[in-house]
């Protein structure tokens, strides 16, 4: 039995794919994410794309002789609003987050570009999302920047599951055998101000742990 530790989860999982290299050939792999102590019995994937809408710069003061990015960015997004999404009986309906928009030159100008990266929770291939986008290609131009497959993980007797919304380092670890998610602490106050874990969540998933361990050492 022993311990993994990686950096960079959430910019791109580099500590993942250097330690995915170096597996030992584990049997099992038991991930640490936030689950409330339950064992995670699937995750969904993630699929980031950029939207980038390109305009002609112009004086605030003479918008006719501009065309404004951001406004046809705008547009792009009030379109997505609209499009059916892809969703199955295990994991839900995808959903997405506008995370970041910028555009520029400035407040009297009007702007000759613009983008925003949105994040979609992916239940399936992302290709059918992207597919689903072809709409927006009047519009703006789409970039993939991070795609993640959801993932179905191992579970095992007399332990509650469930299937949970985010994304991990799973599917960058393949070599570390077969995976498992199970953490104390919840999803709901990650990336809050007030993110915490509950010293008796953390005590109990030490008997978790042991008891995960010693089932899959038996196996």
């Amino acid at each position: 039995v022993g311990l993994l530790v990686v950096v960079g989860e959430e910019h791109g999982s580099q500590g993942a794919r250097a330690a995915n290299a170096r597996s030992p050939g584990s049997r099992y792999l038991i991930n640490g994410e936030p689950t409330d102590n339950r064992l995670g019995a699937a995750t969904r994937g993630v699929y980031r794309v950029r939207l980038t809408s390109k305009g002609r710069a112009a004086h605030s003061s003479h918008p006719e002789l501009g065309e404004s990015a951001i406004e046809k960015l705008l547009d792009a997004l009030v379109l997505l609003r609209t499009l059916p999404l892809p969703e199955n009986r295990e994991m839900g309906k995808t959903y997405y987050t506008v995370g970041l928009m910028s555009g520029w030159i400035a407040p009297n100008v009007v702007p000759p570009a613009a983008e925003a990266d949105v994040n979609f929770r992916t239940v399936g291939n992302a290709k059918a999302v992207r597919q689903l986008l072809n709409p927006l290609k009047k519009i703006v131009d789409l970039n993939d920047v991070v795609e993640v497959p959801p993932v179905v993980l191992e579970t095992i007797p007399n332990f509650p599951t469930e299937v949970f919304p985010y994304t991990t380092d799973i599917p960058f670890l393949s070599s570390w055998g077969r995976p498992l998610l199970l953490g104390p602490g919840s999803v709901l106050v990650a990336h809050t101000e007030n993110e915490h874990v509950h010293i008796k969540e953390l005590i109990e998933s030490i008997d978790q742990y042991v008891k995960l361990t010693q089932y899959l050492l038996k196996s």
